[in-house]
This record gives C-alpha cells, sequence and structure tokens, in this order.
C-alpha cells in the first residue's frame, strides 16, 4: 500500500480531525514520508482542514 493510502486510511479509521503527529504514530511513517503524502491529499481535496493543523477526510 503507497503511503498516501496509509494516511487517508489512518485519518478515516481516527474518527475524528488529527495532526500529522497523530497520523504519524498511527501509521508508524516517517514525518516526511506522512507530510508529502498529506500535501498530495490536500490537493486532490481527498482531506480538509476543519480547525488549524487538524486534518479530516473530506
Amino acid at each position: 500500500m503507497d503511503p498516501k493510502q496509509q494516511v487517508l486510511d489512518a485519518i478515516k479509521a481516527a474518527g475524528e480531525a488529527v495532526n500529522a503527529g497523530k497520523v504519524v504514530e498511527l501509521t508508524g511513517l516517517d514525518r516526511k514520508v506522512v507530510d508529502k503524502a498529506m500535501e498530495a491529499l490536500k490537493k486532490e481535496g481527498a482531506i480538509v482542514s476543519p480547525k488549524r493543523c487538524f486534518w479530516q477526510a473530506a
């Protein structure tokens, strides 16, 4: 599974808005990998930010 999909699955599984640090904990991926995947997901519109620095599935 690619990192982008792992990040999206972790955000969906959390059931609430999470920050990148929490996604790192949930996936076990490196922070840089998570940041890159989240940036791509933001551009695609797959995740949205209900409040600053927190993300949830769109």
